[in-house]
């Protein structure tokens, strides 16, 4: 079967890949022609514009590149009718991926959604768009299936596919025994920096994580870069702060940290899942952030770690709140051994709990397989 998959995100790229391995294992003959990264091409998907491309974070940076924005859902919905696949496949990234349902919907063509866009936090009048033109909704996240079924809307909750991410890379990653021997790191404990993966907020989170490095000379700060940017613009950012920058090496690094400054997303469950202490750290354009507290109503947290545990496990430092006296304290806190540290670990296996346990991919493969086939 044919399979045009859309991921406009780092993370994206990384679920839909495994997803798509999954998929192959059930269909060999499986094609995929996907918008995403490097880890989708790797499993085989030819790639028609790459992630990083595509990522336009916060209401104001939205605006300003409206253009591009448009000129690529069109060149996606021309392409898929090109391509003709047996199934759309979504992944999160709901600003574009539901234009291009509705598109899809109309054409015919099969729509599956894997990772359900927030709708639970904000823009709730999306659900009825999900209902109307998306196919099947495979969620990731345990309290999603009671959120739609209050819209009497049936999905499929599949697990958390990060867990079984984790045990697999970790696995079969032999980078992170051999890490600090490779970087030449001595006997100071580290401390990972994990500013994004976007231009936008790494600019905005990685100077205040790196000043507040220097008040802990006993170790070693380390920052966690990402591929898609050159190491110049992390230079510049870190500015005469001499911190070592790793590339792509986000599981070693955090396997062998003591405790972590994270950026909301992702990241901060691939943290909690890995027995890191963090401090969630998240600082936006200041019009954007107005924006989104007007419209967000009911929601306690921003971290996945504490969504998903309906509880403050890990510290977020949120717009003004994320200053070098803040991450400071709260930091020390963590890397004593102390209850604070203790508690957080603990909670961690509670959240492992809920999240259940790996084949979040081989599930969703399954229900798309079978309902391309219907």
């Amino acid at each position: 079967m044919k399979y045009y998959i859309v991921a406009g995100e780092a993370s994206g790229d990384l679920h839909a890949s495994y997803l798509m391995r999954a998929l192959r294992q059930r269909d060999p003959q499986a094609d995929f022609r996907c918008w995403g990264g490097d880890r989708m091409e790797a499993e085989g998907g030819k790639i028609v514009k790459h992630y990083k491309d595509l990522a336009f974070m916060g209401f104001v940076e939205v605006a300003l590149n409206l253009r591009i924005i448009l000129n690529n859902i069109n060149l996606c919905k021309t392409d898929i009718l090109n391509y003709n696949p047996d199934a759309l496949i979504l992944v999160d990234y709901p600003g574009f991926n539901l234009r291009i349902a509705k598109f899809a919907k109309k054409k015919n063509i099969k729509v599956f959604y894997y990772i359900s866009p927030q709708v639970w936090a904000w823009k709730k009048n999306r659900v009825h768009a999900i209902r109307e033109n998306v196919d099947k909704m495979l969620t990731i996240l345990p309290f999603e299936k009671d959120f739609y079924a209050k819209y009497d809307y049936p999905v499929e909750y599949v697990g958390h596919p990060l867990v079984e991410e984790i045990d697999d890379r970790v696995k079969n990653d032999g980078r992170i025994e051999t890490f600090k021997q490779r970087y030449g790191f001595g006997e100071k404990p580290i401390v990972a920096l994990l500013p994004g993966s976007r231009r936008q907020e790494i600019s905005k989170m990685l100077p205040v994580m790196a000043a507040a490095a220097e008040a802990f000379p006993d170790f070693q700060f380390v920052v966690s870069a990402v591929p898609s940017l050159p190491l110049d613009f992390y230079h510049k950012l870190l500015k005469n702060r001499n911190l070592p920058i790793v590339v792509d090496e986000t599981y070693p690094l955090l396997l062998n940290a003591r405790a972590a400054l994270v950026t909301s997303g992702t990241a901060t469950l691939e943290t909690a899942l890995l027995n890191v202490p963090e401090v969630v750290c998240y600082k936006g354009n200041l019009f954007s952030y107005l924006i989104a507290r007007f419209l967000i109503k009911g929601i306690k947290y921003i971290s996945l770690v504490n969504l998903i545990a309906d509880n403050l496990v890990v510290k977020e430092l949120i717009q003004n709140e994320l200053n070098i006296k803040n991450i400071t304290n709260e930091l020390s806190r963590l890397l004593e051994d102390g209850e604070p540290r203790v508690n957080m670990l603990r909670q961690y296996a509670d959240l492992k709990y809920k999240l259940g346990g790996s084949g979040a991919s081989d599930k969703a493969a399954e229900v798309i397989i079978q309902g391309v086939d219907k």
